[in-house]
This record gives structure tokens, C-alpha cells and sequence, in this order.
């Protein structure tokens, strides 16, 4: 359904929401006719479609699976798109530090079984995937690895169906996947998009106002409770190298060109810390982050100032 029902041929925001990839999907776009934009509004939807299959590993002729069901077998030629994901994945993993890993073992491991803890280390390895871009191939080195690309296709889909409506001559709009944003062009004041024009229900955050035109922001939460029972750890995420638990960190808001990008390195900053995270980001061209801490406190890399 259109949220806007222009009839003056005045430029203003257009807006459909659906339920797309397990995820609550906004496509807004800046137009003078509703029909044009609900035109438009459609190709978008049916590319995030057309992704979903190409990236699922519930149907049995699915590349992924495919590449999965021979782990430790054979390489599995795939086609560029695929190709091409899986390397940037992997590309990301080595920037991370392994913090982002698309790898994971078939079966689930029992945390008191040792051996079988210390094979899961080569079953989740983003490491022992093996690309031969001649061949373009894909293989997994052992038996039991997984490859799943669930972590970049949210960001990916958004992408696409940007590239979608710019090549329909959508000159200027927002895709929120989930409540990451991506947007480009300028509002129909001709203002630049901030974070919460883009999406009002962040209206009250104090990062609201931060610039975000021809950019995308991707925000991970940290999922631990802080819930002790006797001698018992904290129940979410884990450090992968130190094995303490993750507390200080609340939120990580991840700012790039590329939705893609900002989805698979908001949920890693948080593993890594405040201070790594920061360092990592501060190093790394056209990236910026927001991070806000369980005490509500806010720190930002160096490309980021936030007024009061």
C-alpha cells in the first residue's frame, strides 16, 4: 500500500512496506506520480525476491546446499554472483580477524564434548574455503562444514534493489531492511537524509541527525543477558579469542557506502570491543561507527561528530 497518494505532481516520498526475507522491509522512494512509484516499488520487491532464492539453503537445488552437500568432496562451480559474495565474505572474515565468519559445522556441538570442540575449529573456519576464481569454484576443505550467507544477504538484497530502482530512474530514496537503512539522493526539500528522516521511529536517538545521504547504516545489538545464576557466566555473545563475555556494548551502528558492508561489520565491532572496534574502523576508508554502551554512553570514530 502507498503511504503517500500525490495528486498535486509535486515531488514527495512514496512508501510501501512488506514482509521480505523473514524481515520487515520499507522501500520508500522521492516521485511525482504514485503510479510511476508503485511501479518501481514492484522491481524493487521482486529483485529482494529473487535474492532470497538465490541465497536460500532450504531448497535442495540451491548453490549453497550444492556447495555444502560436498564439503571435504569436491569443488562446486557456481556462477559470478555467487562467487563473487562468498569472496567478499571471506574478505571481510580476514579484515575481522575471523570475528565474521561465514562457516559453521552441519551438526551442533555439545560444549562439554573437547574433541569434538576442537574439530568444530576446523569445521568454522573461514579459512578452509578454497576459491578458484578460473574455475570459479567453490569448496569446502572438511567434511561437516556449512557455508551460509544469512549474515550479507539483508545487505546485499538492499543493494540490489537500490542498483534496481537507479537503473528505473529513482533519482533519490531509502530502503529500510529491517531497520537498516540505505539512501541515496536528497529529500524532497532537496536536505540531505539523516538518520531520522530516514526512519522516524530513531527520531529520538542521539545519532537522529547524523547525514546518511548515498550511504547505508546498519546498527547490531548486543543479544547478552546480564543475568547471573551462582557461579554462572552471562548467557550471549563470547569473545572468540578471550571467551569472556561481551558486556560494555549495547549497540553498534555501522556507516558505509554499501548496505552489504555495514551488515556484516556491525555484529563483529561488538565481539571485538569498543577500542578494537574503534582502532579497526578508524583504519579503514569510507567506514565510520556509532557505538553506544550500557551506560548510554556514545563514542564515534574519527569521521563522526555529533552535536548536542
Amino acid at each position: 500500500m502507498l503511504a503517500v497518494k500525490n495528486l498535486t505532481g509535486i515531488n514527495t516520498i512514496f512508501a510501501r512496506e512488506v514482509r521480505l526475507m523473514g524481515n520487515g522491509f520499507a522501500i520508500s522512494l522521492v516521485a511525482n506520480d504514485a503510479n510511476w512509484a508503485n511501479e518501481r516499488i514492484d522491481s524493487a520487491i521482486n529483485e529482494i525476491n529473487r535474492v532470497e532464492k538465490l541465497l536460500s539453503t532450504f531448497t535442495d537445488d540451491s548453490k549453497l546446499n550444492e556447495i555444502n552437500r560436498n564439503a571435504g568432496i569436491r569443488p562446486v562451480r557456481v556462477d559470478a554472483e555467487i562467487f563473487k559474495l562468498v569472496d567478499r565474505a571471506l574478505q571481510i572474515s580476514e579484515l575481522t580477524y575471523g570475528t565474521f565468519d561465514v562457516t559453521y559445522p552441519a551438526n551442533q556441538i555439545a560444549a562439554a564434548d573437547t574433541r569434538a570442540a576442537k574439530r568444530k575449529l576446523s569445521l568454522t573456519n573461514y579459512k578452509n574455503v578454497v576459491l578458484d576464481a578460473a574455475k570459479q569454484t567453490v569448496f569446502l576443505k572438511n567434511k561437516g562444514m556449512r557455508i551460509g550467507l544469512g549474515a550479507i544477504s539483508r545487505g546485499y538484497a538492499a543493494d540490489r534493489a537500490k542498483y534496481i530502482l537507479q537503473m528505473d530512474g529513482v533519482s533519490s530514496g531509502v530502503i529500510n531492511a529491517g531497520g537498516d537503512l540505505l539512501s541515496w539522493g536528497l529529500q524532497p526539500d532537496n536536505t540531505p537524509w539523516t538518520i531520522g528522516a530516514a526512519d522516524p521511529s530513531q527520531a529520538g536517538q542521539p545519532f537522529a541527525g547524523v547525514n546518511i545521504s548515498n550511504m547505508a547504516i546498519a546498527t547490531s545489538f548486543n543479544s547478552e543477558k546480564l543475568n547471573y545464576t551462582g557461579d554462572a557466566m552471562p548467557v550471549g555473545n563470547i569473545h572468540p579469542d578471550s571467551g569472556f563475555a561481551v558486556s560494555k556494548i549495547k549497540s553498534v551502528s555501522i556507516i558505509t557506502p554499501g548496505a552489504e558492508l555495514a551488515d556484516a561489520m556491525a555484529t563483529p565491532i561488538i565481539a571485538m570491543g569498543i577500542n578494537a572496534g574503534l582502532y579497526l574502523i578508524n583504519k579503514l576508508n569510507q567506514m565510520a561507527c556509532i557505538i553506544i554502551d550500557d551506560h548510554a554512553r556514545v563514542y564515534t570514530s574519527k569521521d563522526i561528530k555529533l552535536t548536542a
